[in-house]
């Protein structure tokens, strides 16, 4: 027996191994910190991973490792979300998804904890503490003096999302204040139409302008390797692309949110309030 509640954690899945690979490390070490049984399960795409690159294991999503755990009389759960603020995937796109399963399970009970960040409070800045911390490290290996310092998102549809980066990038900025010359919000793409320019600065146009024009620190608000922010992504595209056109620009990836211990902490905070909130 896994308890009342069979615990998920869950992101929202990729067509990379390596993002697989991290989400089951984060749930081991979840498991061990918070001494239950973490289930690593994302959302969408990760099944079309070949599970030769999996270590043998294939990757679960949401919907048939729920259908198989009814199967076998577990109907209680409980989604953490490894998502940094209320994605619409998470928050709207998996309760319909639920609804239609109750159709067949009608004992279906789903709570979702909350995400990485609340907004609705200031003092929340556990996120920005660990982003902080590597944002020094950078500093430190590099020997750098007052870089500039720039908190990049992958973009957004949802103002609400993005409204999560503005948030982080000003506890960024009060943390670092002594340490960074500056520290800027910027996203990696956004769609084209004015709506969308909330996204706005794009980190390709951030790259070389007044003030992100030697050494700048890209403090990557993202929390596991892919095609965007892993070795050879897209981010890396844009760096050296801006590096060619500004003479003296240099750019410093900082790690990601899940090198950091601190996110078991932060996971396991989220888990024991979701145990106490409402099914779905």
């Amino acid at each position: 027996m896994e308890g009342k509640n069979c615990i998920l954690l869950v992101d929202n899945g990729s067509h990379r191994a390596a993002s697989v690979l991290n989400l089951r490390r984060i749930a081991k070490e979840l498991s061990i910190h918070s001494g239950r049984p973490i289930h690593p399960v994302s959302l969408l795409h990760s099944t079309k991973i070949d599970s030769d690159d999996l270590d043998g294991v294939p990757a679960d999503i949401t919907e048939p490792f729920l259908e198989e755990k009814l199967s076998n009389g577990i109907a209680n759960f409980l989604v953490v979300p490894l998502f940094f603020g209320r994605s619409a995937a998470i928050y709207e796109y998996l309760p319909q998804r639920i609804g239609q399963m109750r159709k067949q399970f009608s004992n279906l009970k789903v709570r979702i904890a909350d995400p990485l960040v609340d907004i609705e409070n200031v003092q929340n800045d556990d996120v920005a503490q660990i982003l902080a911390d590597l944002v020094r490290i950078k500093i430190s290996e590099n020997q750098l003096k007052r870089p500039s310092v720039t908190l990049v998102d992958h973009g957004t549809p949802r103002k609400k999302v993005n409204d999560v980066r503005n948030f982080i990038a000003n506890q960024l900025k009060d943390i670092l204040s002594d340490e960074v010359s500056m520290v800027e919000p910027s996203s990696m793409e956004s769609r084209p139409e004015p709506e969308y320019d909330f996204n706005q600065p794009l980190l390709e146009n951030l790259l070389g302008s007044d003030g992100f024009c030697d050494d700048v620190i890209l403090s990557m608000l993202f929390i596991s390797p892919g095609r965007h922010a892993g070795e050879g992504g897209d981010i890396h595209t844009i760096c050296l692309d801006s590096e060619a056109k500004s003479n003296g620009l240099k750019t410093y990836v900082s790690g990601l949110l899940s090198e950091h211990e601190g996110i078991v902490k932060i996971l396991d905070t989220r888990l024991r309030s979701g145990i106490d909130s409402l099914p779905i």
